[in-house]
């Protein structure tokens, strides 16, 4: 341990369980020596939450409904009044209706549109303006996405323009809040065996094409993920800001498969 990040505090919102990308990062920052709060939704995921928190030695757990502006205010006052100040807060809740995420995406409903872009990128803009609140010496704000934002990728329809409008979202934020100190990125991990993908159809089959095909054959890991976390969250990441991290083994600069593959 480094100890890159003594002396720093942060949110980390959207653990599920020991295999969420959340939990990667945040076990990676708690071994650098940051201290952690978590938020969860919900009585069934703070029991699950709950002793991953206390295994990196947290209690301070904050439930979270990101859709309900009252749910918000009052886990960011409870993190207020016991720290006072936050150091960088970590984003990775995204959500659609798994059922639009099969069939064409001209096919998207209304309220499926309008839920996913709420709750997978408006919810980054919420939560960053009210962290930034709590950042009056700078910080730094980190939001996954996906490839699927900018080349399309078979059963993630509104998904991909969702996190497209996230990382548009990110460039926006970073010039808002650069003058603040804050800095605001996006980390981009390929395909991973988390709950969150296994709802995603194909996901075996997408996991193993880009194995595959990766120039280093092999997708990333929750280790490789939580590392460019902690970069962003440390004072080695003070002159990035507005940018999109990826994480993927190479795989985004494929422009078809390897020649073995074909």
């Amino acid at each position: 341990m480094a100890e890159l990040l003594k002396g720093k505090r942060g949110l980390v919102m959207g653990v599920a369980n020991d295999r969420s990308i959340a939990w990667g990062i945040a076990s990676a920052l708690h071994a650098e020596g940051a201290e952690l709060a978590f938020s969860y939704q919900g009585e069934a995921f703070g029991k699950r939450v709950a002793p991953l928190a206390a295994s990196v030695g947290s209690d301070l757990l904050v439930d979270v409904d990101v859709t309900n502006d009252a749910s918000l205010d009052a886990a960011f006052a409870a993190i207020a009044e016991r720290w006072g100040t936050i150091d960088f807060l970590i984003h990775a809740i995204a959500y659609s209706d798994k059922n639009e995420l099969h069939g064409r995406f001209v096919n998207t409903s209304r309220d499926n549109f309008k839920h996913s872009l709420d709750i997978s990128c408006f919810s980054f803009i919420d939560v960053s303006r009210r962290a930034a609140e709590l950042m009056p010496q700078g910080g730094s704000l980190i939001t996954l996405t996906y490839g699927g934002s900018n080349r399309v990728t078979p059963f993630y329809n509104v998904m991909g323009v969702a996190k497209a409008a996230l990382e548009a979202s990110v460039r926006y934020l970073a010039n808002d809040l650069g003058p603040q100190g804050i800095r605001v990125n996006a980390i981009s991990p390929g395909p991973m065996k988390t709950l969150a993908g296994a709802a995603i159809g194909g996901a075996r089959k997408t996991y193993r094409f880009t194995e595959a095909n990766a120039p280093l054959r092999h997708n990333a890991t929750l280790e490789a993920v939580g590392g460019a976390a902690v970069f962003l969250c440390s004072d080695y990441g003070n002159c990035t800001t507005g940018d999109l991290i990826m994480v993927d083994s190479g795989y985004h600069v494929l422009g078809m498969p390897q020649s073995e593959n074909i």
